[in-house]
């Protein structure tokens, strides 16, 4: 996440703002720009940016009365949600006064990690753009203890059980799934990590060297997770960078591009703030912070020298205040290589280089094979 300023008056301010707390600019960020506007009203239209183009009206997304509060603008012309609101198909039920925290949490959650797409350049088309291969959201609520929400994708919809952003509950979760990791934002970096499988992989000239990272994913993936849970496989950390990772190429293929957003992510913050490690290895160079580029011939090397020192120093922030490892992953050189191969579908596909699976897709219309797949992850959500 890069840093922002105030328009106004320069002040730093966050992602989340909605005004500056030092001269009251009305603040709202705007996805074409990666960029944190400030804005006066124009008494008319909307709001004026107080430096940008003359005549240019923007107004708040839809979804910032409400519960959702979303912070992204649109063009005053249009009007609607926002790139991100607009992916949701399905929210919760608001006559739960808990229900609208709930889903405050999870679209904020989804602001960020449609940012990093959007910055990387990848198409994130709602259903009603591209009812075919575009992306929806379904957040939904169990009420009935016979019909369990699972949080997981098929055929370009993520399902999300509402209860992962009640933090008591999902902590719950986590420790009775020994998982060392479980956030909002995992799990949707996780099944955005499905939708892009089938959007950049898929039917394309990836597909054998995915499967000699990955395995096949042709695999029965109902009997792998059954397996999974019955057997897990032992000793999975030479090979895998998660327990569940080792159920099926899928899961593999989604945690990693988790990872790897997160990774890729956690180092434009560090760069954005001017990170810079001199005790990151005794003896040795600084570690500079730096996102890794579209270009970079070895992604394994990158990680290794600066993603890890600096995870390390995140870790030891963390249990310095008293918390758990912000970062509780150790990475071997199958998961770098699999970190550097989706790297390299990113780039190729964001340029060109292959055809991604968008509009005209080759995806097979019937819904089989990867249009079925659901994370069981939260089976016990």
């Amino acid at each position: 996440m890069k840093t922002f300023c105030c328009e106004r008056c320069t002040t730093r301010v966050f992602f989340e703002n909605v005004s500056c707390g030092a001269c009251d600019a009305e603040l709202g960020f705007i996805p074409a720009e990666l960029a944190m506007g400030s804005f006066e009203p124009d008494g008319e239209h909307g709001l004026t940016r107080l430096s940008g183009q003359q005549g240019l009206s923007f107004q708040r997304c839809a979804n910032h009365e409400g519960p959702v509060g979303c912070n992204w603008m649109v063009n005053a012309a249009l009007g609607g949600l926002c790139l991100a609101c607009r992916t949701t198909r399905v929210h919760p039920v608001l006559t739960k006064s808990q229900n609208g925290a709930y889903w405050c949490r999870i679209e904020a959650a989804k602001r960020l990690m449609a940012y990093s797409l959007v910055s990387w350049g990848l198409p994130f088309p709602c259903k009603d753009e591209d009812p075919r291969h575009g992306i929806a959201f379904d957040f939904l609520e169990q009420t009935d203890p016979g019909k369990k929400v699972l949080t997981g994708h098929g055929d370009g919809i993520i399902t999300l059980n509402i209860a992962e952003a009640d933090d008591a509950r999902r902590e719950e979760v986590r420790i009775q799934l020994h998982e060392p990791y479980r956030t909002l934002l995992g799990h949707l970096r996780h099944e955005i990590g499905h939708y892009y499988w089938d959007r950049l992989v898929r039917d394309t000239a990836w597909s054998d060297r995915f499967r000699a990272l990955f395995g096949d994913e042709r695999a029965d993936y109902e009997k792998a997770l059954k397996q999974h849970y019955a057997r897990p496989v032992a000793h999975w950390q030479t090979q895998f960078v998660s327990a569940y990772a080792s159920s099926h190429p899928w899961e593999d293929w989604a945690e990693c591009w988790a990872h790897y957003m997160h990774l890729q992510d956690g180092l434009e913050t560090a760069a954005s703030w001017g990170l810079r490690l001199d005790q990151a290895v005794p003896g040795k160079a600084s570690v500079q912070a730096r996102p890794i580029a579209s270009d970079e011939p070895d992604v394994p090397t990158r990680v290794v020298k600066t993603w890890l020192p600096i995870s390390q120093f995140i870790n030891a922030m963390s249990r310095s205040l008293g918390g758990r490892d912000s970062y509780p992953f150790v990475m071997t050189d199958a998961v770098l290589d699999k970190l550097a191969f989706i790297h390299q579908v990113i780039d190729a596909g964001v340029k060109g280089d292959v055809p991604m699976n968008f509009g005209r897709s080759t995806a097979s219309p019937d819904g089989s094979a990867a249009g079925q797949r659901a994370c069981l992850e939260s089976m016990s959500a």
